[in-house]
């Protein structure tokens, strides 16, 4: 196949993160008139990777940073009709996304699915504590960095889907609830198929939920678990003879598992939910009314 011949997107999710889109990729996958990147977040139109590669910047090998790179995630399609990727932080970095959207695939139909901005900051925290990524509180976070902590500022969506809804038209811009997804998952998934062309009576399996939010137990532990660290290398390499790479990898999920909870049994956050809420009000009250939705139950603890 000539790269000429190669199709790019005409659908995407652009955000939001911690906002269901791991879901909403599985139950996209399945309809038998899509394709979406194997790769579920590339990431490739939230920063123009190539002038940052000139500039001299280095990344991962495994990183997007290329067209060419990126086109190559679509070289699979056959007859799908709708094309399309999720990468939830193209609504954060709004003002670079809507830039590069508009350089590679100017006609997409953009998605956003936006969750209630206090459950999704104290999501997104707990994931940073899971991942061994913060060692500020979020009580901090509110208190003394809420205009430089992303877990706080992403949560502010109506400066960034106004700016989509001015360089795109509303035509072009659909928003979502994560609300609705937890409602009703099947009613939501066809109503985005609707909106992408393709079939809207298929239904796919939407029993299972993934990425079920966990925190550790032990923190210290989790550490040594996710870190990389001497006692977690020298294990590796005592293991390394006896299990296969596969077979190391599950039993470290096995043991980080172990050492998880649900988030349900952990503190319930509410002295930062009432904080929380007071950094959002406004912005809540501004969205609701840009996208003519009643969004009166997230102005409530």
């Amino acid at each position: 196949m000539n790269n000429s011949d190669i199709k790019l997107p005409n659908f995407l999710i652009v955000g939001i993160q911690k906002a269901g889109t791991t879901s909403v990729y599985n139950y996209l996958k399945q309809h038998p008139e899509v394709y979406l990147s194997p790769v579920k977040e590339t990431d490739f139109l939230e920063k123009d990777w190539e002038k940052l590669i000139e500039q001299g910047h280095q990344f991962k090998p495994k990183k997007i940073v290329t067209f060419e790179q990126y086109k190559n995630l679509f070289k699979g399609v056959k007859n799908e009709i709708a094309i399309g990727e999720i990468s939830p932080n193209y609504l954060f970095h709004y003002k670079t996304s809507t830039e590069l959207i508009k350089r590679y695939v100017p006609n997409a139909k953009l998605i956003a699915i936006l969750r209630n901005p206090v459950e999704r900051a104290i999501s997104d925290y707990l994931m940073h504590v899971r991942e061994a990524q913060s060692n500020t509180s979020l009580k901090e976070q509110i208190q003394y960095k809420s205009d430089k902590s992303f877990v706080i500022i992403k949560g502010k969506y109506y400066q960034p889907v106004k700016h989509y809804f001015e360089h795109f038209g509303r035509e072009q811009v659909s928003i979502f609830l994560y609300d609705d997804l937890r409602k009703n998952s099947k009613k939501f998934i066809q109503d985005i198929y609707k909106i992408i062309g393709v079939d809207p009576d298929f239904e796919p399996d939407t029993s299972r939920k993934l990425q079920v939010a966990q925190v550790p137990k032990n923190q210290a532990v989790n550490n040594l678990l996710v870190r990389k660290n001497p006692i977690r290398s020298l294990s590796a390499n005592l293991l390394k003879p006896l299990l296969s790479e596969k077979k190391r990898q599950k039993l470290r999920s096995l043991l980080i598992g172990m050492n998880s909870k649900s988030k349900d049994e952990i503190d319930s956050f509410d002295e930062e939910k009432q904080l929380l809420l007071n950094l959002y009000h406004d912005d809540i009250l501004k969205l609701q009314d840009l996208i003519d939705r009643d969004l009166s139950p997230w102005l409530t603890i």
